[in-house]
């Protein structure tokens, strides 16, 4: 018989909601955007944590290491029109997504492949938005990214469903 508890798996996962971007640049700072929204609409189980992640980049490392789940939000620069909204993984990254807009998100693909390289994968979704304007200063998002807000809010809020969190309204 296991008396030692290693053979437990943890009742409640550990799961992290990461904004990331700079909110200097307009669109570019929709994560954290997101993230401060969260915190002033809902409470969460306290496993579950909201981060805003900036522009660290590599230094994200430490900040994931031993979450269960993980779901970023960030822009996502692709073809598409401006408020498209997508969901992918880390493995859909070089294949389907074109993800490179800023340096941060060089740092999370960075992320995602040392964390590999050193048996710690993580088991993360991004919900990316095609930004407008992240060339501009300004510290609001503008119209169209304001727009899609609520739904990259719901689709956050549905993550966290998918692996039993129950977010409540304030």
């Amino acid at each position: 018989m296991d008396t030692t508890g290693a053979g437990l798996k943890q009742a409640r996962p550990r799961v992290m909601v990461l904004g990331v971007g700079n909110i200097l640049l307009k669109d570019e700072g929709v994560g954290v955007r997101v993230v401060e929204r969260l915190r002033e609409a809902y409470t969460f189980p306290d496993n579950v944590e909201l981060v805003d992640g900036g522009t660290a980049g590599l230094d994200l490392l430490p900040i994931v290491e031993g979450v269960d789940r993980l779901i970023i939000v960030d822009t996502v620069k692709t073809s598409g029109p401006p408020g498209s909204i997508y969901r992918f993984t880390p493995d859909d990254i070089d294949v389907k997504v074109p993800y490179k807009t800023s340096l941060h998100q060089i740092g999370l693909i960075e992320v995602f492949a040392i964390a590999e390289a050193l048996d710690r994968k993580v088991d993360a979704v991004i919900i990316g938005i095609e930004p407008e304007d992240m060339s501009s200063w300004g510290l609001e998002l503008t119209p169209t990214i304001e727009a899609k807000v609520p739904e990259i809010i719901a689709l956050v809020l549905k993550e966290l469903d998918a692996v039993g969190i129950k977010a409540v309204p304030l």
